[in-house]
């Protein structure tokens, strides 16, 4: 499912109240959405309502209007002036039938304390500055009252567009949102504050996407689900592709080893590690599906890579950093196929990335950069990380731009950007994940979608997560060995999920 910026919800407001639907209809929606959630989430017990001065402070006033028709015991604290509320939120306050409380911070902790559950609508996503003053004191009151909150669109605090922190943020139980989920769900720190997220629709229709036309997706199956290769009961192996994954020296090699398993049990028909002399036996005795084939040099790497069979590639896995890893990534960039480049294959082009970018444009086949955070800083110099508001979402996206390629920016909240402006967030990889090896499977599986004919973009996405699936199917205590094993039991949901049987 797309999700939307704060501008690009705006947008679909705005189009939605031209298109003749009031913008009190849509607040006054989305107050009884959030009533709904609140009585679900403390289903008896007096309410704390803690409203800003903006329309999300509208929707509280709403919500606390609708529990008190079912026989809730409500407080409304607003943060500001009734007198300074203007339009649907000034209208929402005075059909707001019961006493408004002071905002401040003692008031909010006194009545907190006494509270089920409190309700967070002070500020929306469209929050970009940091939050000082008494708005600060507030949040923290609500904060240190250790009660349930349920967030207004957001919790107070986070950006809606990048997940950043603006200084402070609310701790929320769940939050429910309206018509799209945004970045800021997704991203972190912003996703760690949102608890469950609860999605509710509230009169805008699905038309206005075409006018907004967002490029940002949840990664989800249904991104890419047109995309996935499925075998056919008529095929062959050379069908699903033939992924060849670069090996490292006599003390590098299992790193490659993975990165193949992960391309094997990821769906290519054929996996074979080009190994170095000093490297050929360990590599033979450590595999049995996967094949290995002496490559001494990036000269005889091209030879192999003549054979048009072999459709994707991997290199950087316990590569080393140097010439002779450039070399290789340079060769692979040479032809057709798809291309991976993970780990040492990026941090070799650390001092000269210009080198790499100008090899994927003449790149015929697609291009997948894989980096973590810090081979990311590496390559990528000119994306700064010190403004607050600069998302890993703008960094991939930036990074995209400027390599020419798909890029997979790791991490739990995974992002893949693409040159075209197009992005998707995971947020299914659960914390065990972060063990060595990990990536380079991660990195094998993109490249059995790339072998299998899936484009770069959905390639690394399906790649991305059903990775976070294979964490989850394999459970806490995982290691890197065990993703290729459980990836069955990730390809039984996914044909479940699409119909398709096996």
């Amino acid at each position: 499912m797309e999700l939307l910026t704060t501008a690009e919800m705006a947008e679909a407001d705005r189009l939605t109240i031209a298109g003749g639907t009031p913008g009190f209809a849509l607040m006054q929606n989305a107050g009884r959405a959030v009533a709904e959630a609140a009585a679900g989430l403390a289903e008896e017990g007096a309410v704390l309502v803690v409203a800003g001065r903006g329309n999300n402070g509208g929707d509280g006033f709403v919500a606390a209007g609708e529990l008190a028709a079912m026989g809730r015991e409500v407080r409304v604290a607003l943060v500001g002036e009734v007198a300074d509320l203007k339009g649907d939120a000034a209208r929402a306050a005075q059909a707001w039938r019961g006493e408004v409380l002071p905002g401040d911070a003692a008031t909010v902790a006194r009545v907190a304390a006494d509270a089920a559950l409190v309700i967070d609508a002070l500020f929306g996503a469209g929050l970009d500055r940091d939050i000082t003053g008494e708005a600060r004191a507030v949040i923290e009151a609500i904060n240190v009252s250790r009660k349930p909150v349920l967030a207004v669109d957001l919790p107070s605090g986070v950006n809606g567009t990048t997940g950043a922190v603006m200084g402070v943020a609310v701790q929320a139980a769940e939050t429910v949102t309206f018509f799209r989920r945004k970045p800021g769900h997704w991203l972190l720190p912003g996703r760690f504050h949102c608890g469950r997220v609860r999605l509710a629709q509230i009169g805008i229709g699905g038309g206005v996407l075409a006018a907004i036309r967002p490029a940002t997706f949840e990664n989800d199956p249904d991104l890419w689900e047109g995309a996935f290769p499925v075998p056919q009961a008529g095929g062959h192996k050379y069908g699903r592709g033939h992924a060849v994954v670069v090996s490292g020296g006599l003390a590098a090699t299992g790193a490659a080893r993975l990165a193949a398993r992960g391309a094997l049990r990821g769906g290519a028909g054929l996996a074979t590690v080009a190994s170095p002399p000093d490297a050929l036996a360990v590599n033979a005795a450590a595999l049995t599906a996967v094949m290995v084939r002496e490559v001494a040099s990036p000269v005889a790497f091209a030879a192999l890579l003549a054979d048009p069979r072999f459709n994707a590639c991997v290199v950087g896995p316990g590569a080393g950093v140097g010439a002779r890893t450039r070399d290789f990534v340079l060769t692979a960039l040479s032809g057709r196929r798809g291309v991976v480049l993970d780990a040492d294959a990026l941090t070799s082009f650390a001092d000269d990335p210009a080198a790499l970018f100008a090899a994927v444009a003449a790149h015929q086949g697609g291009t997948v950069l894989t980096p973590h955070e810090g081979e990311f800083s590496r390559l990528f110099k000119y994306v700064s990380d010190k403004d607050q508001l600069h998302s890993k979402l703008e960094k991939a996206r930036a990074a995209a731009r400027a390599s020419g390629a798909v890029v997979l920016l790791k991490g739990p909240d995974t992002v893949v950007a693409a040159p075209d402006g197009r992005a998707a967030i995971a947020a299914n990889a659960p914390p065990w994940l972060s063990t060595a090896g990990s990536g380079d499977v991660l990195a094998g599986m993109v490249a059995a979608m790339l072998a299998q004919g899936m484009p770069a973009f959905e390639a690394a996405s399906a790649a991305v997560w059903m990775h976070g699936e294979a964490g989850h199917e394999a459970g806490p205590g995982l290691i890197a060995e065990d993703l290729p094993e459980v990836l069955p039991a990730v390809f039984r949901r996914l044909y479940d999920r699409f119909g398709i049987d096996y």
